[in-house]
């Protein structure tokens, strides 16, 4: 279901050098750590949403793993299920106790 539409963004890494966006104190503080040296330095976190929230991605996890747990609710067997869904055995069983645990949602959260 998911593996034909599942696909990873490509990100392209920008660099930048520091002396045009940085104060030169900054710099040679920097410097003290990581001389001649690129680093990363991530964005702030703050307004940011959570995983697959963007994207739908978490949605999409939340419907199928309810699904897998209706199905096995109505005696389906775990092999059946993960063929279904490309999954292992291992996975769904994983879907259907934390279903389980948080009260049949299924959804991971």
């Amino acid at each position: 279901m998911f593996r034909d539409t599942a696909r990873k963004e490509q990100v392209k890494l920008v660099y930048k050098n520091a002396r045009g966006v940085l104060p030169d104190a900054l710099i040679e503080e920097i410097q003290k750590y990581v001389d001649g040296e690129s680093i990363y330095i991530p964005a702030k976190t703050e307004g940011k949403t959570e995983w697959g929230h963007r994207n739908g991605t978490k949605a999409r996890y939340a419907t199928r793993n309810a699904e897998i747990r209706s199905l096995f609710e109505r005696n389906v067997s775990v092999s059946e299920i993960s063929d279904r869904y490309y999954l292992s055995s291992d996975t769904v069983r994983k879907i259907i106790r934390a279903a389980a645990k948080e009260g049949g949602s299924g959804d991971g959260s």
